[in-house]
């Protein structure tokens, strides 16, 4: 994991499918960067951002998707 100070200048963000559009807990990921996944806080554009190898960022997705985070 490496953390990016201002994410701002970042191409590609999109946020996630289950951001509900009210500005609550919405999550951002950065396409087109080879190999990383940069993800941030939405409500927070000029703040840091961290990028994960894009390895680990399926393994997640792959462990949410299978219910394997749940509370």
């Amino acid at each position: 994991m490496k953390t990016i100070p201002d994410a701002s200048a970042l191409n590609g963000w999109r946020k996630s499918s289950y951001s509900n559009g009210q500005g609550a807990e919405c999550v951002e990921v950065a396409d087109g960067h080879p190999g990383l996944v940069p993800v941030r806080d939405s409500k927070r554009p000029h703040g840091p951002a961290v990028a994960f190898p894009a390895s680990s960022w399926v393994s997640f997705i792959a462990a949410v998707k299978n219910g394997e985070l749940e509370r």
